[in-house]
């Protein structure tokens, strides 16, 4: 079996099939793996620190506590609700302190260093312009100031000897009524530093399909979509988002499990809506972490990546937010090697994935992939590194 087609079964990690698969990978193998990432809120991974300077820079008073250490704690505790509206509710003190250009530069410059220095190589990073305008600054105000500190943390990071390529999604939320300017504003950035049009916020009662205009527009435009859909709502989120909408990637679309039954044998059986998911390949944006704390998933080990993976769905690993989850791309494949005996060809497997779902011209993935993704985990193969 090559990396490329994914694991047998949702365990298949646990079985030794050669060298640097099978086994669990220790974390410091893990973090200096190649890493792919394809859905992180630049609002959901400041740095608790970050958040007291700019508080106090800005005059926001209302955090819990301005010890960094305590508020980092608080973020992940607070998040930690399994409920999505509640989770939804930390980012009233992230989005406060980014309402400057300074205050987003910053968070874009340091979201960029973070992210490299954890060993990701690419990763696209999604903000909502509407939400950062609360003091003036007008949306395209707010897309220069975050595309400006993503150029600089590339910079910092590359002379650091951490290389990285970050490109940003517009977000429109799908509780307001801008959609449509933030798609045009996506094509308009679309040579800038932008690839992908992207929609969020609660899903009960917001279907994706209220948005049409937009994804119409984006559609005729020839950009990149993708929609927030199947992680607190379920299939009908999903089914609007790639039939009527055209996503071409499914963020979060963890429920999709919800189309797959047991036969009388006990193996699974995929509905309709699952099979098409796979037989066209759809992307799901998977964030273990945060599943869990939404309620979407009741822990790691009983994840759907695991049954998903195990059926060759696109699998993606992701972290979603990286303060409210108190995570990283190498705390989330090290969980999922833990839970499920995913050795380093499994997370080849799920970067590679990745990297091929990406929002970049072809060309670009596939120079990605030869030349950083595969050497990187076949140095580490042929370590021996544990």
């Amino acid at each position: 079996m090559s990396i490329e087609s994914g694991p047998v079964h949702a365990g298949a990690g646990r079985r030794d099939r050669g060298s640097g698969a099978g086994s669990r990978v220790p974390e410091h193998v893990v973090r200096r793996a190649p890493k792919v990432l394809l859905h992180d809120h630049l609002d959901g991974g400041l740095r608790p620190e970050t958040i007291v300077d700019l508080a106090a820079t800005c005059g926001y008073d209302g955090l819990p506590t301005t010890d960094a250490s305590a508020l980092g704690e608080w973020f992940t505790a607070a998040a930690d609700s399994g409920s999505l509206v509640r989770y939804l509710e930390t980012f009233e003190h992230t989005l406060a302190v980014m309402q400057t250009p300074e205050g987003l530069h910053r968070v874009a410059r340091e979201c960029a260093e973070d992210l490299a220095a954890d060993g990701v190589v690419y990763a696209e990073v999604r903000f909502a312009p509407e939400l950062h305008v609360t003091r003036g600054l007008s949306l395209r105000e707010v897309i220069d100031a975050v595309l400006g500190g993503f150029a600089e943390g590339e910079a910092l990071a590359a002379g650091a000897g951490h290389r990285i390529r970050v490109r940003a999604l517009l977000t429109a939320m799908r509780t307001a009524a801008r959609s449509r300017e933030i798609a045009e504003l996506t094509v308009a950035y679309r040579d800038r530093g932008v690839v992908g049009f992207d929609i969020a916020g609660a899903e009960a009662g917001y279907p994706p399909s209220r948005h049409l205009d937009a994804f119409e527009y984006l559609r005729g435009e020839c950009m990149h979509i993708t929609i927030h859909a199947g992680e607190a709502f379920g299939l009908p989120s999903i089914r609007e988002a790639i039939a009527f909408c055209g996503c071409e990637r499914l963020g979060h679309g963890v429920r999709i499990v919800d189309d797959i039954r047991r036969g009388p044998d006990g193996a699974p059986e995929l509905g309709r809506l699952a099979s098409y998911v796979r037989d066209l390949r759809i992307p799901l944006e998977l964030c273990p972490s945060s599943n869990v704390q939404t309620g979407a998933a009741a822990s790691i080990a009983e994840h759907p990546i695991g049954l998903l993976a195990d059926l060759r769905f696109r699998v993606t690993v992701n972290t979603d937010n990286r303060l409210m989850s108190g995570t990283s791309m190498t705390r989330e494949l090290v969980l999922l090697s833990e839970a499920f005996g995913w050795g380093l060809r499994e997370l080849q497997w799920v970067t590679v994935n990745a990297m091929k779902s990406a929002f970049l011209p072809f060309d670009e993935r596939l120079a990605l992939i030869e030349d950083v993704v595969k050497p990187g985990y076949a140095a580490l193969e042929a370590a021996a590194a544990y």
